[in-house]
Formats: C-alpha cells, sequence, structure tokens
C-alpha cells in the first residue's frame, strides 16, 4: 500500500495470472497439431488418414461449442471458482484419452473434452479477471487470457519439434494439473459472493486482492448497486435485448467473433506446418512455427500494455488492417506457385515471404482482434443480457472457429491454399470499416458511459 491509499495490484496481476495458466491449457490443445502432423500422418499414435488429421484439428472447437453455454449458468450456480477448477476434469480426461489411444476415435473424443476445457476458459477467465480487477488495470487483465493461449501454443509449437509425440502429450496433460494446483490459493470473486448475499466474505476477498488498508466501501457499493439493477431486469432479458443498446451491443460481440475467427487465426494455428510446406518456405517449416509462435507472444504482450493506453478501437482497426495485407501476400504468393505464373527459381526465391506475412498477421491478430473480442463481451452488454449473450456470443466464435478449421484444408485442396486467403482479406478488409462506423471506444469508461454511447 502507498501513501496515496491506492489499492495494491500485485494480488490482482497474480489471480489473474493463476486462472490464465489455464488458459496456457487451452493454447497446448490449439497448438498440439502445429507441429506434429507429418508425424501423425506417420502414425506416431495410430494409423491417420489426412481426413482424421483434418477432423483431429477441428474437433475440438466443437467441445468448445457445446460448453460455452452451460459453463456461465454453472458459474452462477456454483460459482466462478469451483466452476474454474471443475474443467481441469475434461482436460485431464482428454490428454489421457490422446495419450492411451487406440484409435482415431479415442483421439477425437480427447480432443472434443480438451476442447470443452478450453472453451470454458474462454467463458470464465474474462469474466473472473473482470470481476476482481480495478477499472484503471480491467483492460490489462482482460488481455491475459490471449497472452497466455499465445504461451501454451508456443510451448506446444516448441516441444512439438523437441520431443516425441507421446512426450508432448504428457508435457500438455501437465498443464491444467499445474493450474488446478496455483488456482486453487485464490478467491472467490467478490461480485459472485455478494450476489449470494455474502457481504463479509467479499469484503475479505478485498482486502486479499488490494490490500488490509484498502476501504474497499465504494466498489462494494458499486457492485450492490449493480446486482440490485440486474435483479430488477432479470425478467427483461427479450426487453432488454431489444433496446438501440441491446442490439447494438450484440451486433458489435457477434461481428467481432466472426471478423477474429475468419481473419484465418485457427486455420493458421492448427495448419502453420502444411502452411510453410506448401509454400516450400527455405526455412524448415517447424523452425517457422516455433517463431510465429515466439512472435504472437511478444505481440501480445505489447497488446496488454497498450489496450488501456491506446484504446480498444484504434488496436483493432491497425489488427484487421495488417491481417488483410498479410493474407493478401499470401494469396498472392500462393497463386503465383500453385498457378506456375513464374518460374520455379523464382517461386524459391520468395520462400521468405510466407514466413513474413504470417509474421505480420500473427503480430496484427495479437495487438488486436485476440484478446479484445472477448473483452468486449464483458464490457458492453447492458446488465440483463450480458451472462446470457456474452456465453452466447463464446458459442458462435468456436462454433466458426470449427467451420474454417474444418473447412480450410478442402477448399484449400479444391480451389487453391490462394482462395482462402483471399477470402480472408476481404474479411478483415471489411473489418476495419465496420469497427471505424459501429463500435464505441470503451477505454477508461465506466459501465453508464459506455451504455449512453451505445444508445445514441
Amino acid at each position: 500500500m502507498d501513501d496515496s491509499g491506492k489499492a495494491k495490484r500485485l494480488p490482482q496481476f497474480l489471480a489473474a495470472v493463476f486462472i490464465c495458466i489455464g488458459a496456457m491449457g487451452t493454447g497446448t490443445v490449439i497448438g498440439w497439431t502445429a507441429n506434429i502432423n507429418k508425424e501423425l500422418e506417420e502414425g506416431a499414435l495410430n494409423d491417420i488418414t489426412t481426413a482424421s488429421l483434418n477432423w483431429i484439428g477441428s474437433i475440438m472447437p466443437i467441445g468448445a461449442v457445446v460448453v460455452c453455454i452451460p459453463i456461465g449458468i454453472l458459474a452462477d450456480l456454483i460459482g466462478r471458482k469451483f466452476t474454474i477448477l471443475l474443467t481441469t476434469i475434461p482436460f485431464v480426461l482428454g490428454w489421457a484419452l490422446i495419450i492411451f489411444s487406440a484409435s482415431a476415435e479415442m483421439i477425437y473424443a480427447g480432443r472434443f473434452f480438451t476442447g470443452m476445457a478450453g472453451g470454458s476458459f474462454c467463458i470464465m477467465a474474462p469474466l473472473y479477471t473482470s470481476e476482481i480487477a480495478e477499472t484503471a488495470i480491467r483492460g490489462t487483465l482482460g488481455t491475459f487470457l490471449q497472452l497466455f493461449i499465445t504461451i501454451g501454443i508456443l510451448y506446444a509449437q516448441v516441444f512439438g519439434y523437441a520431443v516425441s509425440v507421446k512426450a508432448l502429450c504428457y508435457l500438455c496433460g501437465i498443464v491444467p494439473i499445474i493450474f488446478a494446483v496455483l488456482y486453487a490459493t485464490q478467491p472467490e470473486t467478490p461480485v459472485y459472493l455478494m450476489k449470494k448475499g455474502k457481504r463479509e466474505k467479499a469484503m475479505k476477498v478485498f482486502e486479499k486482492l488490494r490490500g488490509k488498508q484498502y476501504d474497499p466501501s465504494a466498489e462494494i457499493n458499486e457492485i450492490q448497486a449493480e446486482i440490485d439493477k440486474q435483479e430488477a431486469l432479470k425478467s427483461e432479458f427479450w426487453t432488454q435485448l431489444k433496446t438501440k443498446q441491446g442490439k447494438r451491443a450484440s451486433l458489435i460481440c457477434f461481428m467481432l467473433m466472426f471478423y477474429q475467427q475468419f481473419s484465418g487465426i485457427n486455420a493458421v494455428m492448427f495448419y502453420s506446418q502444411k502452411i510453410f510446406i506448401a509454400a516450400k518456405s527455405t526455412i524448415e517449416p517447424k523452425i517457422c512455427t516455433i517463431i510465429i509462435g515466439a512472435v504472437q507472444i511478444c505481440a501480445t504482450l505489447f497488446s496488454s500494455w497498450s489496450i488501456d493506453k491506446l484504446g480498444r478501437k484504434i488496436l483493432l482497426m491497425l489488427s484487421d488492417g495488417l491481417m488483410a495485407l498479410a493474407t493478401f501476400l499470401l494469396a498472392i504468393y500462393f497463386l503465383v506457385s500453385e498457378r506456375g505464373l513464374a518460374s520455379s527459381e523464382t517461386v524459391t526465391s520468395l520462400g521468405w515471404l510466407p514466413l513474413i506475412s504470417l509474421i505480420v498477421f500473427i503480430i496484427a491478430f495479437s495487438i488486436g482482434m485476440g484478446p479484445i473480442p472477448w473483452l468486449a463481451s464483458s464490457e458492453i452488454f447492458p446488465p440483463a443480457i450480458k451472462a446470457k449473450m456474452g456465453a452466447a456470443a463464446g458459442t458462435f466464435n468456436w462454433f466458426l472457429a470449427f467451420l474454417v478449421t474444418v473447412g480450410y484444408g478442402g477448399v484449400a485442396e479444391s480451389a487453391g491454399a490462394y482462395t482462402t486467403f483471399f477470402i480472408f482479406t476481404i474479411v478483415s478488409a471489411s473489418g476495419v470499416f465496420f469497427i471505424l462506423f459501429v463500435m464505441p471506444e470503451t477505454k477508461n469508461k465506466s459501465f453508464e458511459e459506455i451504455q449512453e454511447e451505445l444508445g445514441k
């Protein structure tokens, strides 16, 4: 505690870090196939066909789709903390099924269960951090989800290069266990405790999160006022959804999820090694994949630092604009390569272009379109529809992830990889204009100010 009477922030950062170690587990699930596609096709776990590999890559989002809405309901019934700890079960079960798999179907089941756990974290981590954080650092802590997902992706990519597939599975499976041990030391959120009428316990949680000398009265009163408002609006879900604020918030959140997934991010993460092989990159594809993962972490760190300084809107516009440029360059490269528009010597001499393009793409995604759509769901929905619509937006996100990952291989094979990247380019470019004209800036704004702007 300093002399100015401000709250301590280290406990809040630690709480956000500990929950996001679970998000790191989500990253290992996303990044697991990135550097082992070839080994899986060669029978490292079982006899797997190319079609099976596509399903192994794409079935994980289906697990996430199934869990997004139920996990929000469960969080209100038994608490944020216990719900989050329960996700350890599908995480460990999923990795166990993959490790001891006797068939491709067991791997599918394992990917489905780990997808359930991963989808849960994408809903619960932003909810938990938004309910424990001060307004001044809410945006920064909100980016930790994406940061730790990128750390998990790099973890899987590096070990996918360095160890056997079976060893990689064990190393990924240990992450959720470490998460459970560390996160068990953290408190329930004061918001949930206040909802259950446990004011004294909420006061003690604030003492742990803000320091013993911090007076939480103002925050307690603010939370109680918000709870009272939600109670009054409990039966007004459809009424609130039909207001200008409800409609605009829903449009913004669902479109941000659309732009996030149809940027092509999950196709890049799941199939990065195959993309580099197809591009005939002069750098070893596995090394290229690891470079991409490392760049993603650095860019997400920048987002964590800048989001409460530069604001959400400018970062999203910059993100979409740069992603459109990167996928356009990839589309041109694959068009020239696949259609034979240049000599093989010319194509070989351009082997650096896929790596540079994907580095730009990952940097762009990580500074804006990666973390901010998840944060937006916790910031802009009106109280009466926030929980249900946030879960619905998360479900929509993972369903789109499934469509992109399952469709990428087929479209790339039948219409050419350049077609898929041209599609991603058009989507990202259109996102710039959507954000410019439709989305409000929420930096340093209270909930009431955000709602007022949405209603204009």
